[in-house]
């Protein structure tokens, strides 16, 4: 996030897309209805009625993978009406003649059609966020993980810059983590080009200074991004997978796929605190310890850097993440001892900018925001106050693009996916509770009514879905939630997994898979009607 959680209360307007906050980020939503009280406007466009949408002072109800059309189109309003922000645009930015060359074709009234909404909506939610003088966009991975999900988080930047939203308190462009420390894991160096601190690998000054650092000799190669791994290991070019935290073999795109890759690998180890569908696929199953058991730290989705503390100790055999990957690193030769997770941390301020100034003393009682490259720094609640990271804000102007699937006679039915209140990512750990269980036990798909009526489907049934990369056998969950011929799966089930249907197509950029739009067809299977256990 460019900005923190708490500027939400006092933001004039709050865009969310592609998110379902008040299921999947409760706390921010909670705010987000505070700001509402507070006399906020609230803008949603999602292909779904999520429960959002009861604060939403515009609705707007777009066909799955739509996003890009949409916000050329409220630029497009922007700019004709002359909303925009030009003392900033000219002080601030620059490539704007290009995006307005783009955007003047996206007429409210064509991307209606393209989208599925009324053109005076995208007027209307155009005309909300352009005068407002802080507006923060909000989204999830119903912006990213499409073919076009880089171009489609660039035009959420590109609307942020045109009304002068990117460096001011509760505005900004925030994308919400999906888990707890995925910021923090990227900030590590968990990305195929990166060493921490976002240092490229292909830099041959970030090269001699990791390599001075770890007194080591390091690659300049890109490496490969997780669908990249899973498709050489069906091809046999990848020999050997090493899988933490993380259970592909329900959370990656096409599972058949992912299982013939698992499965043609020749060494395959999983480190995780339960035996997941994945972990049972493994050569070698490392236990690890869970949040309770270990220090550390999360970096979370306002780039906040907090301390986790042991509660327990480990539980039989397993040990904390750190002290398992330093065990085989010395195993392997490289002979560094850490002490404890704050000489970590003190490594990582060593050579990571943004968190130079912090260490376990300072976040000791509450968490500090990178960038902090200093001792004596506060941490930073806002990001660009001054100017862009990059000097000026860029515009990137994109077209809007066709999903790689498209309904069609054969599959005529698009599928969109996401998640629920009740369970977390692959219910490693939720789907051992009871009580979530019985609020939410088992797969379903969400059908309109009138799609439902025309396949003769009730609520209840058991339905067939197929697309072209596999079936699942699921329940039926009538609802207007979702427009006609648009359906909607949870992926967090083992049963009926919504991830044997959806697409490995990537984004040429950033390498993320289509996972929000796939085609799919729907029939009825049975009769007979199960006891709802849906709230």
């Amino acid at each position: 996030m460019t900005n923190s959680i708490d500027e939400v209360l006092n933001a004039d307007v709050i865009f969310v897309t592609g998110s379902n906050t008040t299921e999947n980020h409760p706390v921010i939503a909670a705010q987000m209805r505070q700001a509402k009280k507070r006399g906020a406007k609230i803008i949603v466009a999602d292909p779904r009625k999520i429960d959002l949408v009861k604060d939403a002072d515009v609705f707007l109800q777009i066909k799955p993978g739509t996003n890009i059309a949409l916000l050329n189109a409220m630029m497009n309003v922007i700019i004709e009406e002359g909303l925009e922000d030009r003392e900033y645009i000219r002080e601030r930015t620059e490539n704007y003649e290009a995006l307005k060359d783009i955007v003047k074709d996206y007429t409210p009234e064509r991307c209606a059609d393209i989208c599925g909404v009324k053109a005076e909506d995208i007027k209307k939610a155009a005309r909300i966020y352009a005068q407002a003088p802080k507006a923060g966009i909000f989204y999830a991975m119903g912006i990213t993980q499409h073919k076009t999900g880089t171009h489609g988080v660039m035009s959420v930047s590109n609307l942020a810059l045109l009304c002068g939203n990117i460096g001011i308190e509760s505005g900004g462009v925030n994308p919400l983590r999906g888990q707890n420390n995925v910021q923090g894991a990227c900030d590590m160096g968990g990305l195929p080009g990166t060493f921490p601190g976002y240092q490229k690998v292909v830099d041959s000054n970030v090269i001699k200074k990791f390599e001075k650092a770890w007194s080591v000799k390091l690659s300049d190669k890109v490496g490969l991004t997780i669908p990249e791994i899973m498709h050489g290991a069906e091809t046999g070019d990848i020999k050997f997978m090493y899988i933490m935290g993380e259970n592909p073999m329900l959370s990656d795109p096409d599972i058949n796929h992912v299982k013939k890759g698992l499965e043609n690998l020749e060494f395959l180890v999983v480190q995780d605190i339960f035996l997941t569908e994945t972990a049972e696929l493994a050569d070698v199953v490392l236990p690890a310890s869970s949040f309770a058991e270990k220090d550390g730290t999360f970096t979370n989705t306002e780039r906040r850097v907090q301390r986790v503390r042991k509660a327990i100790n480990p539980i039989g055999d397993s040990k904390p993440d750190w002290k398992i990957l330093m065990e085989i690193m010395n195993k392997l030769g490289y002979k560094k001892k850490y002490l404890s997770p704050s000489d970590i941390m003190d490594e990582i301020a060593s050579v990571t900018p943004q968190y130079g100034g912090i260490s376990y003393e300072r976040i000791d009682k509450v968490g500090i925001q990178w960038p902090c490259p200093t001792k004596d720094h506060l941490g930073t609640k806002y990001l660009h106050k001054r100017s862009c990271a990059r000097g000026k804000g860029l515009f990137m102007p994109v077209d809007y693009v066709k999903s790689a699937e498209v309904s069609d006679c054969d599959y005529p039915l698009i599928m969109t996916t996401g998640r629920i209140l009740y369970h977390y990512h692959t219910r490693t750990m939720t789907g051992r509770v009871e009580g979530l269980n019985k609020k939410a036990g088992y797969s379903y798909v969400e059908i309109n009514p009138s799609t439902a009526n025309k396949l003769g489907v009730k609520d209840g049934e058991k339905v067939k879905l197929y697309s072209r990369r596999g079936e699942i056998t699921t329940t039926a969950k009538i609802t207007d939630i979702v427009e006609e011929d648009v359906v909607f799966m949870p992926f967090h089930f083992a049963d009926g997994a919504a991830n044997y249907l959806t697409n490995t197509e990537l984004d040429d950029i950033c390498k993320i898979p289509e996972l929000k739009v796939c085609a799919v067809r729907l029939e009825k299977i049975s009769e007979k009607v199960l006891e709802e256990v849906y709230v």
